[in-house]
């Protein structure tokens, strides 16, 4: 692996720290071997980006993406998925069925630093492209369904890069679900004060009470469903259960929209 610091931006190395110190637990909820090798071979303490709340929120959504994914898949066995901003993030590898067709896309000069951890596998392909151009789906084999996967992406977004974003994946693909990552109206106004992301210079885009205000910028979307990380985060220690209460309206969610 030739990957050094300098090749991981601040924000991709939260959900790296992570899931490779979950890993490393013997009670661990996740594994995610790619993960703890890319921090083993960084070789810097990289603490600071693993605080418990944050902890327990990628942990969280990252059993939630897996499930929702294994049953849209499981209804959808050759379905096309794309994980739409993917930075060093492996999901094919936890959902993988056989069949589908993958794609890892994100801006080139990520892709570029990703070929440094990951090969194309079988089905499984990185590609270069924009959330906010739909240039690179013409690349895409035609399939009747397509799966979206927005994990810590959308977040980063204002409310009009959203819009180009939605409007271009239903304009693209003429069926499809997309699993986005949204926050809330508070953490769009208190992000400086996130235990994780204020250790970067990243800074929270538009935040929603529901994510029922997507479907006022893209009305060829439904809402499927929509789930506080709170719901598994409260499964597993006290604070998480109080976190659960009385910040009940400002987690993060998973929400699954079709169309």
């Amino acid at each position: 692996m030739e990957l050094t610091f300098g090749d991981v931006q601040e924000t991709a190395l939260i959900p790296l720290a992570i899931k490779a110190s979950e890993t490393a637990r013997s009670n661990a909820r996740i594994i995610d071997l790619k993960a703890k090798e890319i921090i083993d071979t960084l070789g810097v303490d990289v603490s600071k980006y693993d605080p418990f709340l944050s902890h327990e929120g990628v942990v969280a959504r990252t059993i939630l993406y897996r499930n929702e994914l294994k049953r849209l898949i499981a209804q959808y066995p050759d379905a096309l998925c794309i994980n739409l901003g993917c930075g060093f993030d492996d999901k094919f590898s936890q959902v993988d069925n056989g069949r589908i067709t993958w794609f890892d896309v994100d801006l080139p000069d990520q892709i570029e630093k990703r070929r440094k951890v990951y090969s194309d596998r079988d089905r499984c392909t990185m590609l270069d492209g924009s959330a906010l151009d739909g240039e690179w789906t013409r690349r895409l084999p035609k399939h009747d369904m397509t799966i979206v996967v927005m994990e810590g992406v959308l977040e980063y977004f204002s409310k009009d890069q959203v819009k180009t974003c939605i409007n271009m994946l239903c304009d693209s693909f003429e069926h499809g679900y997309l699993l986005a990552e949204l926050h809330s109206p508070f953490l769009e106004k208190n992000g400086s004060h996130h235990d994780a992301v204020k250790h970067t210079n990243a800074t929270f885009g538009w935040g929603t009470k529901s994510g029922r205000e997507y479907l006022d910028l893209e009305p060829r979307m439904s809402l499927v469903s929509e789930t506080s990380y709170n719901e598994e985060m409260k499964k597993y220690s006290i604070r998480g259960k109080l976190f659960a209460i009385v910040g009940k309206n400002i987690n993060n969610r998973l929400a699954v929209f079709k169309w």
